[in-house]
């Protein structure tokens, strides 16, 4: 069965359950009393085989929405009313000074009972909006999975670190290489910029002192190889010069860190003549 229910349908008196607002904001700690918060986990609920946003890293900018799938599995011989999930940041998500950031979602989770009795498999979507929900850039980084349920007998059980996820700031490269056309053996100068998303601000501002590899396609070929590696300037700016040999394309190409999305620049074409 396809379960979806408002919370006060299932219960009006199992306040406790209302503790799973805790990461998302700090008033829900105000109503619910601290020894009902959740304290890593509680109740017979036992969530599995989470997986957040395909497994992959969850990437923002600094406008737009960006929808993030979970899916997991919820397990109780007593059967599930209701599910809840929040993304969570922090040390501790019994208090609200151990929280640095959270996430919830817009409706419950969709729960769909299989054909093993007490065992549901679960869908929640978060739809992220940078401009307002990410407003301190150092929430960048990895976020823990927190998830709750009731079950049938209204029962409130909870898991605040049932798996995690990568937030990171998106990031932009470019790659310039001049002069174009060039004679053969003649040296050519590349520029470009790193920049990524700055989330108090709204805009995107330049990466300092990263490493960033020069790399360059012969053309006719599919593989890049890498030349140098050299390091932003002061405005997240890249110069470098390297001698021009056959006809190709030149990229400047990020990894990324544990705050930042990986960037790579589009090949910029060079004519050796």
């Amino acid at each position: 069965m396809r379960i979806r229910f408002a919370v006060t349908a299932v219960v009006s008196g199992a306040v406790a359950l209302s503790a799973l607002a805790v990461p998302v904001a700090a008033q829900a700690a105000e109503r619910v009393p601290a020894k009902l918060r959740p304290n890593d986990s509680l109740g017979n609920t036992k969530f599995s085989n989470a997986v957040v946003n395909g497994g992959k890293d969850i990437v923002l900018g600094t406008s737009g929405t960006k929808s993030v799938v979970v899916t997991y599995t919820a397990t109780d011989q007593n059967g599930i009313a209701l599910t809840e999930a929040f993304l969570w940041q922090g040390t501790d998500s019994s208090t609200t000074e151990g929280i640095t950031g959270g996430l919830g979602t817009d409706d419950d989770p969709d729960c769909t009972e299989t054909a093993t009795q007490g065992t549901y498999h679960c869908k929640a979507v978060f739809n992220i909006h940078p401009a307002t929900d990410m407003k301190d850039n150092g929430v960048a980084g990895t976020w823990k999975l927190f998830l709750g349920a009731w079950d049938l007998y209204a029962n409130a059980n909870y898991n605040d670190d049932v798996t995690t996820a990568s937030i990171k700031k998106a990031a932009t490269l470019t790659a310039d290489a001049t002069p174009e056309p060039v004679k053969k053996g003649k040296t050519i100068t590349v520029t470009g910029k790193l920049a990524r998303a700055n989330w108090s601000t709204g805009k995107y501002a330049g990466y300092v002192s990263q490493p960033v590899k020069l790399q360059f396609r012969k053309k006719g070929s599919s593989t890049y190889t890498t030349l140098k590696t050299i390091k932003t300037n002061s405005t997240g700016v890249l110069k470098t010069t390297t001698k021009a040999t056959v006809d190709g394309y030149y990229r400047y190409s990020f990894a990324g860190t544990s705050t930042t999305a990986p960037a790579t620049a589009p090949g910029d074409f060079v004519d050796v003549r």
